[in-house]
């Protein structure tokens, strides 16, 4: 894959993980509790989390204009997503009541990760850009 269909596809990738993180997370939950929501109804907790990745998806809306200059952005995002469903993935295990969500949110933010970390540009291309 050359440079510029890289930067393509990163870009269609920021756009869309950002429109998911912005708009898909609530209704998943509703849709799929088992696999998206931790606490039963509008808790607290999923209130905060929609908070916190509806402002991220934001950010990432913005960095798919110009992926390059926003490659920190990037690397939280894959860093932190692996952080949260490692942690999410040993909460699930723990506790069978979750198990579901080792199908859903826990395996949603892994894919994230890999995209996001496969399509960014390191070493050699970060140079040249």
């Amino acid at each position: 894959m050359t440079d510029s269909e890289r930067t393509k596809y990163l870009r269609i990738a920021l756009l869309l993980v950002g429109l998911i993180f912005i708009f898909g997370i609530y209704p998943l939950t509703v849709i799929w509790p088992s696999g998206w929501s931790w606490n039963p109804g509008q808790s607290e907790y999923l209130q905060m989390i929609l908070g916190i990745y509806a402002t991220l998806g934001v950010f990432l809306v913005i960095a798919s204009r110009n992926p390059s200059a926003h490659r920190s952005l990037i690397w939280f995002t894959v860093w932190s997503s692996i952080v949260h469903a490692g942690i999410m993935a040993a909460q699930s295990l723990a506790n069978t009541q979750y198990m579901g969500h080792l199908w859903g949110d826990v395996l949603a933010l892994f894919v994230v990760a890999i995209v996001l970390a496969l399509l960014t540009p390191r070493g050699q291309a970060v140079r040249a850009a």
